[in-house]
């Protein structure tokens, strides 16, 4: 007889507690092999292809597409071990799966194995990833298991759950833990009663709903304090998830959590232009003005150790990083992202360039691992490509610094003590002021100024 095991969303890593459903790879009744890709899901990280461990019939899928699910909720089921035709599997798995309140054998049986990560198979570290985000394909003409919506749920109230509570996140725990709400009288509206946060946010909302009694006079309606502008009729309201939701955490802690200042110098680019095509001339692979930039990023920081640091607020300690991972902002159709060249002191010019090429190539078509967007120590931003010359860029948490670079424009210039037209870049430097001193900084900035200007710089001894 068949045995029916559930797969569940695996640990994504990187700290991600969820994912969205972008498309589904396989329907109920599709006969699946041990690593095939199931279902395509976007992170806050990155978008992936998710492998099943098992090998089977699929009996029943979990979620529609655009839904968002939580690290260790059903993703599908399937039946295996079985010698029936696949129809009959299909149409006999429904009632041996396994369910919130199942024997201790189906417990077992569907328990997800942690071997498996998302883009990952069990057979290997190769990552399966999708390259181009496609229209969904029309439905298949089978039953979706999909959340219904939750009822509101009233306080008090008795308790739902007389047993194990399910909930699998740790974020929905610590968010019912912080605010008070006792998981025991919040009715679950995922997947076999399952406690997502939107369940635990509703019963917040109830709670916190003030309740007018007969005896009190309802008091006069008092001015929204919601603004008009997010009220008006026909205002789009798009979520913030995925990599839209993880920038804007990402930028609000930082803004809450590093007391940042930015400094800012012109400089004389005409040097390391002429250098740069000088270089190109000379025959071998071409070096990109961003390799260079991060070549000079690296002389500064080995020169001005601070920068290349992290602050420790629990131990109230800096951390100073032995190696530059260098970061760099890249525009893509989903967001913007941050993709790491790792070891970036340690690399040429030449290894530089195609590094840079193969990361943003990555990034545009959204195959980057989350291995690709974290770990970076110092992130050169240049906004110059958008054809603006100057900004305040926002340090990227935990880092320390940000150097921005603006476009590089003929100017007019004090050349040798006369007016001539140079090629002319704003430099924008955001520094965490708890490492160091505007001294420092400033002391930074010259130096990247000067290499600028005068590229023979970098051939002294840092």
């Amino acid at each position: 007889m068949a045995q029916v095991l559930e797969f569940k969303l695996p640990d994504l890593g990187e700290g991600l507690t969820e994912a969205e459903i972008v498309r589904w790879l396989v329907a109920v009744g599709d006969v699946v092999a041990i690593d095939q890709p199931v279902v395509e899901v976007e992170t806050a990280k990155a978008m992936v292809e998710v492998p099943c461990p098992y090998g089977g019939v699929v009996t029943a899928r979990y979620g529609e597409e655009g839904t968002e699910l939580p690290v260790g909720a059903p993703l599908l089921t399937v039946a295996v071990g079985g010698t029936g035709a696949p129809e009959e599997l299909a149409e006999a798995a429904p009632e041996a799966a396994p369910t919130a309140g199942g024997s201790a054998k189906e417990a077992v049986s569907s328990e997800y194995s942690g071997n498996v990560l998302v883009g990952y198979g069990t057979a290997g570290p190769a990552a399966r990833r999708r390259r181009v985000r496609q229209t969904s394909p029309a439905a298949a003409p089978v039953a979706v298991v999909a959340p219904v919506p939750a009822p509101a749920v009233e306080a008090p109230a008795p308790a739902l759950h007389t047993g194990p509570v399910p909930v699998i996140s740790p974020l929905v725990r610590k968010l019912a833990r912080d605010r008070g709400i006792d998981l025991r009288e919040v009715r679950g509206s995922g997947p076999a009663g399952l406690i997502l946060r939107a369940d635990v946010e509703l019963a917040l909302a109830a709670l916190e709903r003030p309740a007018v009694t007969p005896a009190v006079a309802a008091p006069a309606p008092v001015a929204a304090a919601v603004p008009a502008t997010v009220s008006a009729p026909g205002a789009e309201r798009i979520p913030l998830r995925g990599i839209r939701g993880a920038v804007a955490d990402k930028l609000s802690r930082s803004r809450t959590e590093i007391p940042d200042a930015t400094c800012w110098v012109d400089a004389d680019a005409t040097e390391l232009m002429a250098a740069r095509t000088a270089m190109n001339a000379a025959g071998g692979p071409k070096i990109s003005l961003l390799a260079l930039l991060a070549r000079i990023c690296v002389h500064a920081l080995g020169r001005f150790p601070e920068l290349n640091s992290t602050v420790d607020t629990a131990a109230r300690e800096i951390v100073r990083l032995p190696s530059v991972h260098l970061g760099f902002a890249a525009q893509t159709p989903r967001g913007l992202v941050v993709p790491v060249v790792r070891d970036a002191g340690q690399r040429t010019a030449e290894s530089l360039t195609a590094e840079f090429a193969r990361l943003t190539e990555a990034a545009r078509e959204s195959a980057l691992t989350p291995a690709d967007l974290t770990g970076g120590t110092f992130t050169l931003n240049n906004y110059g490509v958008f054809g603006v010359d100057g900004s305040t860029p926002i340090i990227n948490h935990p880092e320390a610094a940000m150097l921005g670079v603006g476009r590089i424009i003929p100017k007019p210039w004090v050349h040798q003590g006369e007016l001539a037209v140079r090629q002319v870049v704003q430099l924008s430097f955001s520094f965490d002021h708890r490492v160091c001193d505007g001294g420092t900084a400033g002391g930074f900035l010259r130096y990247v100024a000067d290499c600028v200007e005068q590229p023979a710089v970098l051939l002294r001894t840092v």
